[in-house]
């Protein structure tokens, strides 16, 4: 499970650790159970950026946040929704749209894309006052267990793609025991903060629905997309929360 938990961070981040992990089907499958609790640590890392921009009030502190998580991930998850968004918004046939996909130059749409994503995160990060650390968790751990959700419980697009390696080696039995454990130890903190987790599985379904009415399955793209997605979906569900709760 080292082994896992190690590759999940390499996968997920840009954090150097220096560990030669292969990409195999079992350090594949074992670092899914780590995928949320990586993301913890990605929203950790974002969290730690907001309280020293604070400084300079909430604007700059959510600004802050918002490029700590892009420097951590390397992007990784934003270059998946601009892509997605080139290939779907293109109006073009299936084919087309995994070539569009799998083009490394970005479009329109993937432009339109990264703002709107950028600029969301940010204007909802600017609402969140003290509570910005358990929000960034959140988002980050709640996000990255979507995707795990979506790999073992949707079929893939694209044969022989990154994506379709991790659906191919992701294991129901370790998103069922990573849930548990961290859906368990959200309902201990503070049962309220459960509601982030389903607004972020509603916006992983809605995703997948959009996936498969457009290319008949989901991608390693796609899964970047509905990363990113659930951030927003989970900051958002957690303002909600914060303030009516």
């Amino acid at each position: 499970m080292i082994k896992g938990l190690i590759f999940s961070i390499q996968f997920l981040t840009r954090i150097p650790l220096k560990a030669e992990i292969e990409m195999n089907s079992r350090n594949i499958s074992a670092s899914t159970f780590f995928f949320p609790f990586t993301g913890a640590l990605i929203g950790t890392v974002a969290a730690a950026a907001y309280y020293i921009g604070l400084w300079g009030g909430r604007n700059i502190a959510a600004l802050c946040a918002v490029a700590a998580l892009i420097i951590i991930t390397g992007g990784l998850h934003l270059d998946g929704l601009s892509d997605t968004c080139d290939g779907f918004f293109s109006s073009r046939t299936r084919d087309r749209i995994l070539e569009i996909m799998k083009d490394s130059h970005i479009g329109s749409f993937g432009v339109i894309a990264i703002v709107m994503d950028i600029l969301a995160k940010y204007v909802l990060l600017s609402g969140i006052e003290k509570s910005f650390l358990p929000c960034l968790i959140l988002a980050s751990a709640n996000a990255r267990l979507a995707a795990v959700l979506l790999m073992c419980f949707t079929k893939t697009a694209r044969p022989g793609g990154l994506g379709a390696m991790f659906s191919a080696a992701a294991g129901r039995k370790y998103f069922y025991l990573g849930a548990l454990i961290y859906i368990l130890m959200i309902s201990i903190y503070n049962p309220s903060y459960l509601a982030t987790i389903l607004a972020a599985a509603v916006a992983a379904l809605l995703t997948a629905i959009k996936a498969y009415s457009t290319i008949g399955g989901l991608t390693g793209d796609v899964y970047g997309a509905a990363i990113e997605l659930c951030e927003i979906a989970s900051i958002a569900a957690f303002l909600v929360v914060i303030k009516w709760i």
